[in-house]
């Protein structure tokens, strides 16, 4: 290693470069010994990481990647030496491939089992959390492979909690926002490929950001109708080949409308609601995300609930009260406690429906039964089911 480690130090350009490809090819090791060996060569890679040769220097970021992944003792040695400013000075480069073998680097620092307080707030003091949303919102013009990568790195970030506040007064929100707006303009011009891959860490970023304990602050930054129709888009395109992306667009929803009267005017206003009742027929996460965002509708009051109503939930709920899966079901009496609670004439119309019929095989269920009979007694009996004074709202009643 002092050999090597002195002919990676040459002044004569070849040799370095022979000894920059000896360290990535050790740096390959899955031994941890391996990694601490090339210790005394650390500082010099950082060093290198401002040279001019495109391939040396994507030599040396890749190297130090690996030894990161590999090793803590390496990880430690690399703070002190400067690898936050080092990098945050690199993530300037204009060349794609040195990029991108950052966006595989910073992810080892990001992810590392050590506290948070030892990394996050040396990233979060530098330009790193600037530039990275820099390369994440810049049109894609260093390629799909670039803003997926930093766009991970920015939800590690936002998954530590360290100091959310900072990344928003920096525009996180707003910049994504414009992005899942650019995004959904591709869609719609039929440019999707690929896509997928950055609306995951995109969409993960916001709904994470959201579930702050004081989310006002990101609230008020989304509150574009534009956003609700760019994630309903998503969903729609994506819903057979990627479900998985129509997971991460319900987190967002669901995070967007629980306590937030605006939003979920918006999803009626917007005439979204149909499009949220055709996931109920999909199984599992689907189908339960959907009807959580129903129910935060619901919890909004009657002229909400009219809504709901008017627009045929209740069809949709005697469906998923046929399923065998527990969650959903449980859910589903949710929402129609929430509408027979606001809406009294609803539970009339689930009557007239064979709605008994449909709770009934849920009756000698443990986790359920309980919840079946609540229903039943409260809202279901002859008396309750008929409503004496109906409420009456309209949509002009929603906040605007």
């Amino acid at each position: 290693m002092r050999v090597l480690t002195g002919l990676f130090t040459s002044s004569l350009a070849d040799v370095r470069m022979e000894a920059a490809r000896c360290l990535h090819e050790l740096s390959h090791s899955n031994d941890p010994a391996v990694a601490e060996a090339c210790l005394p060569a650390t500082s010099y890679l950082l060093t290198y990481l401002s040279g001019h040769s495109v391939e040396f220097t994507e030599l040396c970021v890749y190297t130090l990647g690996n030894l990161a992944v590999e090793s803590e003792t390496v990880r430690k040695q690399l703070l002190p030496q400067g690898i936050i400013p080092a990098l945050a000075s690199c993530l300037q480069s204009p060349h794609v491939a040195v990029l991108e073998g950052l966006g595989y680097l910073l992810p080892q620092l990001l992810q590392a089992t050590e506290d948070p307080a030892t990394i996050l707030p040396l990233v979060l003091d530098s330009a790193l959390p600037l530039h990275m949303l820099r390369l994440v919102s810049s049109n894609l013009e260093l390629g799909m492979g670039v803003a997926v990568e930093f766009a991970w790195c920015l939800h590690y970030v936002v998954c530590s909690h360290v100091n959310n506040g900072l990344l928003i007064s920096q525009g996180i929100v707003s910049t994504l926002v414009l992005l899942l707006l650019d995004l959904a303009s591709a869609v719609v011009e039929g440019a999707t490929e690929g896509l997928e891959l950055l609306l995951c860490p995109v969409l993960r970023c916001l709904s994470n950001l959201l579930a702050e304990d004081e989310p006002e602050s990101c609230k008020v930054q989304m509150q574009d109708e534009r956003l609700l129709v760019a994630v309903f888009l998503f969903m729609q395109r994506f819903l057979q080949q990627h479900p998985f992306l129509v997971q991460e667009c319900l987190w967002l929803l669901n995070n967007l409308t629980a306590d937030e009267p605006i939003f979920c005017s918006a999803l009626l206003t917007l005439d979204l609601l149909p499009a949220l009742l055709q996931l109920l027929p999909c199984s599992g996460t689907v189908t339960l995300l959907a009807l959580t965002v129903l129910c935060n509708v619901a919890e909004k009051g009657p002229a909400y609930c009219r809504q709901l109503h008017q627009k045929a939930v209740l069809p949709s709920l005697l469906s998923t009260l046929a399923l065998s899966d527990a969650q959903v079901v449980g859910q589903s009496l949710e929402l129609l406690h929430l509408l027979f609670l606001h809406l009294p004439e609803a539970a009339a119309d689930f009557l007239s429906q064979a709605g008994l019929q449909a709770l009934a095989q849920h009756r000698d269920n443990p986790p359920l039964q309980e919840r079946v009979r609540a229903l039943e007694e409260r809202y279901l009996q002859p008396a309750a089911a008929t409503p004496v004074s109906p409420i009456r709202a309209s949509a002009a009643a929603l906040p605007s």
